[in-house]
């Protein structure tokens, strides 16, 4: 360690007054490469203390209890004098920083060196990108690459809370081999006899970070869950991978079949009943190698991060700062932008030194000028925007990506192909680099404080399910925001139950295909009611906000209203009337209804689900005042008096099953007291039930914003 007491004396003279200045710059100590910035914060620090305490002194003697004050020429010529000082201390520590740390240099090694050494988890060593949780630093390893090592030495990799094991990670292709937990034979306790929990949603989450390495033996399978083993052909007992978890081990048997043996799905489905769930799990087909070797064995992703390949021939470890979100290349003796610096001979190390001390002067001087012109374009800028750009920089870890506005140019082809607008502002159809179509939605004004484009951006970036839209990045520059998803090809749900939409293809829109998007959307609010770690309200719930994919698959979009809450909160508060009229929820327009809740998403589901089924909407208006033409009553009626529904479409019994069954549902949805309607979850349940075990709700209560209390 190697200590200096740095001072400066100045003298100012004026016509006005005589200034004396001696500051005392600090301390130097010199034991490694940082210690300047630190000296130099101490600088700046007691010169603030001295400048205070002129100040009180100035106070002092205006309230007549000390010396006269200095005139504003002192004042001025003391602010000089300062400035002055501060940046010869300055100088002159950086001067004899770069001459005393010729000792101390060689010797140094820089933390974050050290702190990223790889490790080993089993007989996998385990370097950047990924970085092991409790034995190395997050800024070893790249956002989003976090692994954990448990105590039989296996590697887990968590996706939307679904934990894979890590069998081999190949860091040359940037390519790892991963299986689920759940059917890993990691999994000491998974034999044929063990039980295994019902996987309602095994599909790979989409994410801009791990992507599945497409090859021609990939296939899709199929569970069943619950199967009777007492009452299923023998044939059948090959296909058996464990038991249901929470029943016995012979009538509670999981089946596993691939989805294209028509044949054998269709055996078994009658001897498990409905008990069969397709999830877009995915294998490798070997051959002759049984299902749950294949389940065991897994699939392999392959990952984007920032290429090491340099930083580690020049002798450095990588890493990645997610403050500024860029990535760094740790040296022995410091931080690098992409690669180490070999020092071959003493000359070059005092070149280095020297530049390194002009740097750091420079680099002062250009901060102070920055930061001048920082506070000045502050003060000009729109505060909803530093708004929004105070919430992102707090919120940096959101695993989407961030596109500039030339980005969205580059992507849309110079915002050519329009898909729509609304108040909102307009929708693009774009494509990535990878070829992957895309809707890139600009937004025409940022409303309000910033809280709808915060609130999208926040939302959608913590879901991950079939049926909601995937947010694949956003724009923010200064007054252009733009959202971009996934391409829905069959646009909105609205446009398909329009008078001149209403055909798939060449056949009219029929009632099984508005059956399974009805129940799509109920297992996408469920989850984000239930799925996820934080409970999301979407209070938007409509057709126009539902998208359709090119299976016709709903997805929900739209978050701009959504509100996040703590999973345990049964009531949340809102500023004003979210929604769209006609799918409101009474309470949620006024709160002598009742508390506002999950239940009001459940409201605008039933009254969107009554518009599928009667292709109209359900708005009362003055014109249409009679409760003969309110949908909602007239289709109860039918039902009561158990008449024909009068809907058009209805060719056979299994429709009009199908029918009476989303509208039973629909009206307990809608019911005015938010007690009496049925959780989204429950909804799930009656949708997916047996009609004979639903009961009619109360007739619904008229209700619109401009009937209401």
């Amino acid at each position: 360690m190697i200590s200096l007491v740095i001072s400066y004396h100045r003298v100012w003279r004026h016509e006005a007054c005589s200034i004396s200045v001696t500051t005392i710059c600090g301390t130097l100590n010199v034991s490694g490469p940082s210690d300047v910035s630190i000296q130099l914060l101490i600088q700046q620090r007691a010169f603030i203390k001295w400048r205070n305490a002129w100040e009180a002194s100035d106070a002092m003697s205006r309230s007549g209890s000390g010396s006269p004050p200095l005139h504003e020429p002192c004042l001025h010529v003391l602010t000089i004098t300062q400035l002055l000082i501060m940046y010869r201390c300055v100088i002159v520590s950086i001067i004899l920083y770069s001459v005393l740390s010729r000792t101390t240099l060689s010797s140094y090694v820089d933390p974050h060196y050290l702190a990223c050494e790889p490790q080993t988890c089993g007989n996998q060593s385990i370097t950047y990108p990924f970085y092991i949780q409790g034995k190395q630093q997050p800024f070893c390893g790249y956002p989003g690459f976090a692994i954990s090592c448990d105590s039989n030495g296996f590697l887990i990799l968590s996706l939307s809370n679904t934990p894979y094991i890590i069998h081999q990670i190949f860091y040359h292709n940037q390519s790892l081999r991963v299986s689920n937990a759940a059917f890993s034979s990691a999994n000491s306790t998974n034999t044929p006899d063990s039980c295994i929990s019902a996987a309602h949603n095994l599909t790979l989450p989409p994410t801009s970070t791990f992507n599945l390495v497409h090859q021609n033996n990939h296939k899709d399978i199929m569970f069943f869950f619950g199967c009777n083993l007492s009452s299923m052909p023998l044939e059948l007992l090959d296909y058996r991978i464990g038991c249901s978890e929470a029943t016995n081990k012979t009538d509670g048997s999981v089946l596993a079949l691939y989805k294209d043996d028509v044949k054998t799905v269709s055996l078994v489905s009658k001897s498990c009943g409905t008990g069969g769930e397709v999830v877009d799990a995915v294998v490798e087909e070997s051959e002759g190698v049984g299902m749950e070797e294949e389940l065991r064995r897994g699939f392999m992703l392959n990952w984007t991060a920032s290429d090491c390949k340099l930083c580690n021939s020049t002798g450095g470890r990588c890493g990645f700062n997610s403050t500024i979100f860029t990535f760094q290349c740790y040296c022995t003796d410091r931080i690098h932008a992409s690669k180490c610096v070999i020092i071959t001979d003493g000359r070059s190390k005092a070149s280095m030194k020297m530049g390194l001390a002009l740097g750091l002067a420079a680099a002062v001087t250009l901060l102070l000028v920055m930061v001048t012109l920082y506070y000045t374009r502050r003060k000009k800028q729109n505060p909803k925007h530093l708004l929004v750009d105070a919430f992102l920089e707090r919120h940096g870890y959101l695993q989407i990506k961030r596109y500039s506005y030339s980005d969205m140019k580059k992507m849309t082809n110079s915002f050519k192909n329009k898909l729509g607008a609304g108040g909102f502002g307009s929708v693009y159809k774009g494509q990535l680099k990878d070829g992957r179509h895309v809707a890139v939605k600009i937004l025409s004004e940022l409303k309000g404080d910033g809280e709808d484009f915060i609130n999208e951006v926040v939302s959608m970036s913590r879901t991950s399910h079939v049926n909601i839209v995937a947010l694949l990045g956003f724009c923010f520059e200064g007054s252009k925001q733009a959202l971009v998803y996934d391409f829905m090809p069959n646009g909105s749900l609205e446009k398909l139950l329009s008078d001149e939409h209403d055909v798939i293809g060449d056949r009219q829109l029929d009632y099984q295909t508005l059956y399974d998007i009805a129940i799509g959307v109920a297992k996408g609010l469920e989850y984000l009611h239930k799925g996820c770690n934080t409970r999301i309200l979407h209070f938007d719930i409509k057709p126009h906000n539902i998208l359709l994919d090119e299976n016709f698959c709903p997805k929900i979009s739209d978050f701009g209203l959504a509100k996040v809450c703590t999973r345990k909160e049964s009531m949340v508060s809102i500023s004003g009337t979210r929604g769209t009229a006609g799918y409101i929820a009474p309470e949620v327009f006024s709160r002598n209804f009742g508390v506002i809740s999950h239940k009001s998403d459940v409201y605008s589901y039933g009254m969107m689900v009554l518009e599928m089924v009667g292709r109209r909407r359900n708005i009362k208006t003055e014109v249409d005042a009679s409760s003969e033409t309110y949908f909602p009553y007239w289709i109860y009626n039918r039902l009561v008096s158990n008449q024909e529904l009068g809907l058009r479409s209805i060719s056979n019994e299994f429709d009009n099953e199908k029918v009476r069954k989303l509208i039973i549902v629909s009206l307990w949805c809608i019911q005015t007291n938010p007690s009496n309607r049925p959780s989204i979850s429950k909804v799930v349940e009656m949708l997916e039930g047996r009609i004979e075990l639903l009961q009619l709700p109360p007739k619904p209560f008229w209700f619109s914003p401009s009937a209401s209390p």
